[in-house]
């Protein structure tokens, strides 16, 4: 008999319209595992759904399907606990804390052959890849999701549910700097020659993205030269001087000053912007060295001009624009870049509890921390507990 259960979900039903309806539990197929939810991570690109800037739902031949049409379920940073788990899964069970890898790809729906991104580790740029939460696929913003089980993780330490989450945005990180280092750069970090080794590093922006950057290029890179951080908020600052990076605030300084300073004129052979500003990427050319390395991680750039493209594209640099956590398979089937972020919150490696600055209570709470929390001062990041894990 077809499931008529009902469940309680946060619908997008056009920008800035967010109600909560009660939607039917999704559908559960035997290789698949019904979660339900405890917390949800928001965002940049949940913001920018949910105002009307951005939408990822797009049809057949590439356009937009609007919000009046089809209303969307955000939310795809997602943890929770196993409901229940089809005929054909034998490796997890009720109870189960996990964590979800929200995009679906070749190995996910069980192809047999694998397309050419899936075949050579870039799993979230599958040739039919459609991801919960962004692609128009319901989302973690309701009680209960429904995903593939090779699609989770399980967390095997204590860690609450407001770090777990944050497995995903870890990933996306990981993700950025192997596509760095895979790449052929002229300055590495790696690098044996003195001549060719990256010497100072800037990240733009201490969001979620950018203090994950300093970490993990401290803390498991090893990177040990200078390390810069353009960043207005004095209290996003006072977090990257912990992690070990020297901060410039581009409000009461010129940045383009300070890195030629910094640097002895040299300017940076590695640059990330993790804020998605226009005025940065114009930037770019007076603070990177030639043959630089730019990774574009963060969208946006409102008021960037063709113009300041072209003048970026004469410092000849490296740049790189990874999209998303994509990764390779472990044995198992399952994401192996999502299993080395889970591993490196839960083994404490990377402080993801930090970053979490505000916490909402339930999904009532979610227009609010779109409305009122983000952007305010000092706010990195928004979890939205969903049920609480001790009392359910």
């Amino acid at each position: 008999m077809p499931d008529t259960r009902m469940m309680r979900a946060s619908v997008l039903e056009a920008p800035r319209s967010m109600a909560i309806r009660e939607i039917p539990v999704p559908a559960l197929g035997p290789k698949d595992a019904m979660i339900r939810v405890d917390a949800v991570g928001l965002c940049g690109s949940d913001y920018h759904i949910y105002t009307g800037e951005a939408n990822y739902n797009v049809d057949d031949r590439g356009f937009p399907v609007p919000l009046e049409q089809h209303p969307q379920v955000l939310g795809h940073e997602v943890t929770g606990t196993i409901e229940e788990v089809g005929d054909q899964v034998l490796d997890l069970s009720p109870g189960d804390r996990v964590v979800i890898d929200q995009g679906l790809s070749c190995v996910s729906e069980g192809k047999e052959h694998l397309c050419e991104y899936c075949a050579s580790g870039f799993s979230h740029q599958c040739e039919w890849y459609r991801e919960f939460g962004i692609t128009g696929l319901p989302g973690g913003l309701a009680d209960f999701i429904s995903v593939p089980a090779v699609n989770l993780l399980k967390v095997t330490s204590d860690r609450p549910a407001t770090e777990t989450v944050m497995t995903e945005p870890l990933a996306c990180v990981l993700h950025s700097l192997e596509t760095v280092m895979a790449a052929s750069s002229r300055y590495r970090f790696d690098a044996e020659d003195p001549s060719e080794r990256v010497r100072c590093a800037l990240i733009c922006g201490a969001g979620p993205a950018g203090l994950l950057f300093i970490q993990a290029l401290r803390n498991l890179y090893g990177y040990q030269g200078a390390l810069v951080v353009s960043e207005p908020d004095p209290i996003k600052r006072a977090l990257a001087e912990r992690y070990g990076a020297d901060t410039v605030d581009p409000t009461s300084s010129d940045l383009v000053d300070e890195i030629l300073t910094r640097t002895g004129g040299r300017r940076v052979e590695f640059f990330v912007d993790a804020a998605g500003v226009g005025i940065i990427f114009e930037q770019i050319p007076a603070l990177i060295r030639t043959q630089a390395t730019v990774l574009m991680y963060a969208h946006g750039h409102g008021g960037a001009s063709l113009e300041a493209m072209n003048a970026v594209q004469f410092r000849v640099p490296t740049l790189l624009c990874p999209v998303g956590a994509s990764g390779g398979f472990d044995e198992d089937g399952r994401p192996s870049i999502y299993r080395k972020s889970l591993h490196l919150i839960e083994d404490g490696s990377i402080d993801v509890g930090s970053l979490v600055t505000h916490v909402g209570a339930g999904l009532d709470s979610v227009a609010n921390s779109f409305d009122v929390s983000y952007g305010s001062p000092g706010y990195i990041k928004t979890v939205t507990l969903v049920r609480d894990p001790e009392t359910g």
